[in-house]
């Protein structure tokens, strides 16, 4: 047997938090570190596995080989097993084999910590060190400020492998590389104005499917695309172009494929042993056991890892509800309630309540973002308020009634007006962002543009109406790949974008209103100041049902900086309506989604109107515009002031 040498990266103070839950730097200690001990070059390996009784390093380098290099276990108890095998250096595939005292189990697993894999399908772990220089320090500077609640926060969604594909030396269509990414990906998304890109999950993934959401690689991005350096550089360039990057996190499952997580050292380590918490019968997948504290530094760990090493600016956290509730996808019998006969699971809650603390500790000038699609309350306030602690919640409710009421044809929205403004109701319960995700165009459900009524010209006035509703409603937004030029297909993770569409007037139509809306919502401080405040917001008229129009005020934190909106869901044109308004002045037209520029017939627009003193809508001035049909008109106020007119 070749010797392991003794070595650790342990201090008694690591071992002790670690075994508290309170390590959250854990991957400077864990997985494969090149090192030198002695003189020599070489790999010290940690990896937890309490319940082995033998711990070896199979790789490339020893042919793979069973029982040559053996791990040493510490003495305190914590399950660690560690060592430093010489001359193993970069780009050493390996794996841990582990031999189980419970069932006499043997398993091999990739390490749980590592940096990269190999290209999937094959699965093994590499030994793997980067000394990239970051060129953001700009953007990290200003990061704060990019990022705070009253700054816009557009995010465009992103699947990598399926954004844009080409084809490659062989003839065949292939995915495009991080660093082909990094020009072609970067410059569209500056080019749309998008202030924030997210990436579908970016961990190593065996199943391509699972479009990311099925992680076995927590620390290391997945090598379809090119090696970790290659995605720093990608990250990198996004802010260099002061664009910010989110990530799409998975704490809530993982899958069970042999080398993964699951039933790792023999035991159920990471997985919950009870399978009414441990399993997830939606995903067929296991389920983080949150009342392990190991586990818990685990996951916490990985959260900081990808801000820590990666500049990541937000993380969005998936499927939260599935945490927060034992009863969730479960029918009776199938769940346990809580000490307090609730559904509610206290310690899923409190390890969403210390990952939050402990993230907006390190990072105060980073998000992260819940996909939460109940009324659990207060999950985007803090922790000291009894809340969650995230930064944004997803405004699911939004998304959902929204879509319901586009699909209707106008001429039954005038009985469903409440699906459109019921959102107002509860709009600064939490800090929403407004999404229209990749779940919203798979599985049937249709395209967005498909969901539209109508002949083509309609679908497509729809369309807009909706996309400028989104962007003037209260909140951040986030809107997926394709619906900025509105595909008409459903999204499919192993083909591109259909980039062909754009040959069109009406697909371009959409994407220069995209750029328009982003540029409106980015430069007009009264759409994005106060978005997630009460004051920010205020109905002119939300009970139009005959004429199924709506209208409201947007406002900024100066108290003339106010923007009108009017929304006509039907495709009658109104010639003359009249809305109150605040004051005396008048109305400047700064966006009208019928313009010929966007796929519109460029009629019923309105130059500037004079405001009269006439009281309307129990507001003591007013005036008469024009509603295009099937659209959404935005107005600045020029106040009269005497001689001086604020813009």
């Amino acid at each position: 047997m070749s010797e392991v040498m003794p070595y650790s990266l342990f201090s008694d103070l690591d071992v002790d938090l670690f075994k508290r839950g309170k390590h959250y730097r854990l991957y400077k200690k864990f997985g494969s570190h090149i090192t030198s001990l002695n003189g020599i070059i070489g790999t010290y390996f940690s990896v937890w596995a309490p319940s082995a009784k033998a711990v070896y390093v199979v790789g490339d380098f020893n042919n793979w080989t069973d029982k040559e290099y053996l791990l040493n276990v510490r003495w305190d108890k914590s399950g660690i097993w560690e060592g430093f095998i010489p001359k193993v250096q970069k780009g050493c595939l390996y794996k841990y084999k582990i031999y189980s005292n419970h069932n006499n189990i043997i398993t091999e697993k990739a390490d749980p910590y590592a940096k990269r894999f190999e290209h999937p399908p094959k699965t093994a772990s590499l030994v793997w060190n980067d000394s990239y220089k970051w060129n953001d320090d700009k953007w990290m500077k200003i990061r704060k400020k990019r990022n705070s609640y009253e700054a816009p926060f557009s995010v465009y969604e992103v699947h990598l492998g399926s954004w844009r594909r080409k084809i490659d030396s062989a003839n065949r269509l292939s995915t495009l590389s991080y660093i082909e990414l990094a020009e072609e990906l970067v410059s569209y998304v500056k080019y749309m104005k998008f202030t924030h890109v997210e990436i579908m999950p970016v961990m190593e993934y065996p199943f391509d499917p699972s479009w990311g959401y099925q992680i076995t690689g927590y620390f290391a991005p997945t090598s379809r695309y090119g090696c970790p350096e290659e995605f720093k550089y990608l990250i990198d360039k996004f802010h260099q172009n002061d664009i910010g990057v989110i990530l799409d996190w998975v704490p809530s499952h993982f899958p069970n494929d042999s080398h993964g997580l699951g039933f790792f050292d023999g035991s159920h380590l990471y997985e919950h042993p009870d399978k009414r918490k441990g399993y997830h019968p939606d995903w067929e997948s296991l389920i983080f056991n949150y009342e392990r504290n190991e586990v818990k530094g685990f996951l916490i760990s990985n959260a900081i890892f990808w801000l820590e090493q990666y500049h990541i600016d937000a993380l969005r956290v998936d499927a939260v509800a599935s945490m927060i509730f034992l009863d969730y996808s479960r029918d009776n019998g199938e769940w346990e309630p809580n000490i307090y006969g609730g559904n509610e699971y206290l310690e899923a809650i409190n390890f969403l309540k210390e990952l939050n603390e402990e993230v907006y500790l390190s990072f105060p000038d980073v998000q992260t973002i819940a996909e939460e699609s109940t009324a659990f309350p207060k999950v985007s306030k803090p922790t000291y308020d009894g809340g969650l602690g995230f930064g944004k919640k997803w405004m699911m409710g939004w998304m959902h009634d929204s879509l319901q009421y586009f699909r209707k044809q106008p001429i039954y929205r005038k009985s469903h007006q409440n699906d459109l403004t019921f959102s107002m109701t509860y709009a600064f319960s939490e800090n929403f962002m407004l999404p229209l995700s990749h779940d919203e165009v798979v599985h049937g459900k249709n395209s967005i543009i498909g969901r539209m009524p109508g002949d083509e010209w309609q679908k497509f006035a729809n369309l807009r109406l909706l996309y400028g509703y989104m962007f003037t409603h209260p909140g951040s937004k986030l809107l997926f790949m394709g619906g900025e030029f509105g595909q008409h297909a459903e999204w499919n993770y192993n083909s591109s974008l259909d980039w062909y569409v754009l040959e069109y007037d009406f697909h371009k139509g959409i994407q220069k209103l995209i750029i328009d809306l982003n540029d409106l919502y980015r430069t007009q401080s009264a759409l994005h100041e106060k978005q997630f405040e009460k004051e920010g917001f205020e109905w002119i008229a939300y009970d139009d049902f005959e004429n199924s129009v709506i209208s409201y005020m947007r406002k900024g934190k100066l108290k003339e900086d106010i923007l009108i909106i009017v929304c006509n869901m039907t495709p009658v044109p109104r010639k003359t309506y009249r809305i109150g308004v605040p004051y005396e002045g008048e109305l400047i037209q700064v966006l009208n989604s019928n313009q010929k520029i966007y796929g519109g017939s460029g009629d019923f627009m309105n130059t500037k109107v004079k405001t009269e003193k006439k009281k309307w809508n129990n507001r003591p001035n007013s005036c008469e515009i024009i509603l295009a049909p099937l659209s959404i008109m935005v107005f600045k106020i020029e106040k009269n002031l005497g001689e001086i007119k604020i813009k």
